[in-house]
């Protein structure tokens, strides 16, 4: 009886870890956003560019350039890995997900630090702005 007890209970406690373990929330992508410069003179693509690069740089993404106004940012953090798609003109700019691994993303949810590592970035590119 107490082997019974004592199994059922190891059963219950793995199933809540594992739960615990692999939570998810839904993807965050930023969409066109607005930019909103001091003084109302409007940014170069090249400036825009410079400040989403160094604003990676300093959140510790990795940043390639694909062709004017896109780039890819790429974040490794233990065995975690994002990778996002960053289009940007001299008046908006967009961060939307491309890939990753070990962040159970299953098509509308990701792990919640996923979601983190974006508002950091962004808060980041606005600081830069």
């Amino acid at each position: 009886c107490m082997y019974r007890f004592a199994v059922k209970a190891f059963l219950v406690l793995s199933v809540l870890i594992a739960a615990v373990g692999c939570r998810t929330a839904p993807l965050y992508n930023v969409t066109n956003q607005s930019i909103v410069t001091s003084g109302g003179k409007s940014k170069s693509l090249e400036e825009v560019k410079t400040a989403i690069v160094e604003a990676g740089k300093a959140r510790g993404w990795m940043m390639k350039d694909i062709e004017p106004g896109r780039l890819e940012g790429e974040l490794r953090v233990r065995s975690h890995v994002a990778v996002v798609d960053i289009k940007y003109s001299t008046t908006s700019y967009s961060i939307n997900y491309k890939d990753s691994k070990e962040l159970h993303y299953d098509g509308t949810k990701i792990h919640p630090n996923y979601n983190g590592w974006i508002q950091n970035l962004q808060r980041e590119i606005e600081k830069r702005l």
